[in-house]
């Protein structure tokens, strides 16, 4: 059975209670009695394997070449050529 944990809106004590997983999700503080809600822990997340990191992908070569688009060097070679021929 799992252990949930709760916490008293009243005196915000946090305790744990067994409970089974058809049981309805309610407690009472041990202290002051008063109805507790259940508090949730977000789950841990791991990533395994290859294929995570942006170093995973990338080759030597392809990482200085991929800031530079290949359209680039060519416009701005025909703009140039274009403003002699015009002079």
């Amino acid at each position: 059975m799992p252990i949930y944990e709760y916490e008293c809106p009243e005196c915000q004590r946090r305790f744990e209670k067994r409970q089974s997983f058809h049981d309805e999700p309610k407690a009472d503080c041990p202290e002051c009695q008063t109805p507790a809600r259940r508090v949730f822990h977000p789950a841990p997340i791991i990533f395994k394997g290859s294929g995570f990191y942006v170093t995973d992908h990338r080759d030597a070569s392809s990482s200085g070449s991929s800031s530079k688009s290949p359209d680039s060097g060519s416009s701005s070679s025909s703009s140039s050529e274009a403003s002699k021929s015009a002079a």
